[in-house]
């Protein structure tokens, strides 16, 4: 463990740093949810169907932005890291992708456990969604994953700090 570690003032900032990537995360990503969500309800609404389900995307918002951050933990795609941007970046893209898909499985077997339907009832009825909302649900994430990790990634390139004194800070004029 590093000197910088062990007096209090690094784990004070080590936890708020932490804490702010992590509220960048969850916001990104409900953001995106609560816009998938609000498209599908502009759409269903044309056939006089009600959906209302904005909770939900803040919690897959919250779980996830927990799980981007523990597979910055594990160095998900570290073997990439020397690669071109793009490829670490669409590989995240793609790894976390699958999982907003397993979460939105988990999801459904939860709720057809509540609703006494089963696990096999949770299962169909996430199926029953049709590949062709499964296919373009799980495309509208990927896509909106790209900037997130590419942002990431240009980050961990430029250095800790750099991106957020790019978008944040008050620049000199030249």
């Amino acid at each position: 463990m590093s000197g910088g570690m062990q007096n209090g003032g690094g784990w004070k900032q080590r936890i708020s740093h932490e804490m702010v990537e992590y509220a960048f995360n969850v916001a990104y990503l409900a953001l995106v949810f609560a816009t998938l969500t609000q498209y599908r309800r502009l759409v269903l609404a044309a056939h006089d169907i009600i959906y209302t389900n904005y909770w939900v995307a803040v919690i897959q918002a919250l779980i996830l932005g927990k799980v981007i951050m523990i597979g910055g933990l594990f160095r998900l795609g570290r073997s990439l890291e020397q690669k071109p941007l793009i490829f670490p970046t669409l590989y995240k893209a793609a790894a976390f992708s699958l999982l907003v898909i397993a979460f939105n499985i988990i999801e459904h077997v939860i709720k057809g456990l509540w609703q006494d339907m089963g696990l096999a009832g949770g299962i169909a009825e996430f199926i029953d969604r049709g590949p062709h909302e499964l296919l373009a649900g799980s495309l509208a994430i990927f896509v909106a994953l790209i900037p997130f990790f590419a942002v990431k990634e240009l980050g961990r390139v430029l250095g800790k700090g750099k991106m957020w004194a790019l978008f944040f800070r008050k620049r000199v004029a030249e």
